[in-house]
């Protein structure tokens, strides 16, 4: 029993190099699958991330079942992600090449249809995103945007943003002058 747990069944190189690889190749490919997957997780998208993880599993662990595999494995995903997570905030250009940049997806209270094709999400699930971020509808937006980590921001027009309590303190203080004056 000892022995399957701490028995290698690949060389560490070899498993470094593997779990890399793969880290890489779905870093690729989950960039051509664009940001709508990161955005609205469906039941189907959430069926394949899940596949993905096991049909990945053996081409990063090879024949090696072993716990200190597994750990290896495990250790060079966390390794490899923190310094290409470091490495990427110093090079903008390539974080924009493998994230993306922001897309518009509304501007001006109408949907932009190119830009909701091409990130491959349906204006239905756009308008419960607005509806989640106190909207009721396309009208009531200046933009709406789709972020590189899947994040849908909405701003409102200037006349729907609720009050702050700055803007309460300053039309009280203004308030107070017209009283006193």
């Amino acid at each position: 029993m000892w022995n399957d747990l701490v028995h290698l069944g690949v060389s560490v190189p070899d498993k470094i190099i593997r779990t890399v690889v793969i880290y890489w190749g779905l870093i690729v490919l989950l960039r051509l699958a664009g940001k709508r997957d990161l955005a609205q997780l469906n039941s189907f998208d959430l069926i394949v991330m899940l596949l993905l993880s096991n049909v990945v599993q053996n081409a990063i662990i090879g024949p090696d079942n072993s716990l200190v595999g597994g750990l290896i494995g495990a250790a060079t995903l966390i390794a490899a992600n923190a310094v290409i997570v470091r490495w990427f905030r110093r090079k903008p250009r390539m974080r924009d090449l493998l994230e993306g940049t922001t897309t518009v997806l509304a501007r001006d209270g109408r949907w932009i249809p190119n830009a909701l094709r091409f990130e491959g999400v349906r204006q239905t699930d756009m308008e419960a995103a607005l509806r989640r971020q106190n909207a009721y509808s396309v009208a009531d937006v200046d933009e709406v945007k789709l972020e590189p980590g899947g994040t849908i921001v909405v701003d409102l027009r200037p006349e729907l943003v609720s009050a702050t309590k700055e803007d309460v303190r300053r039309l009280e203080e203004k308030l107070d002058r017209l009283l006193a004056g």
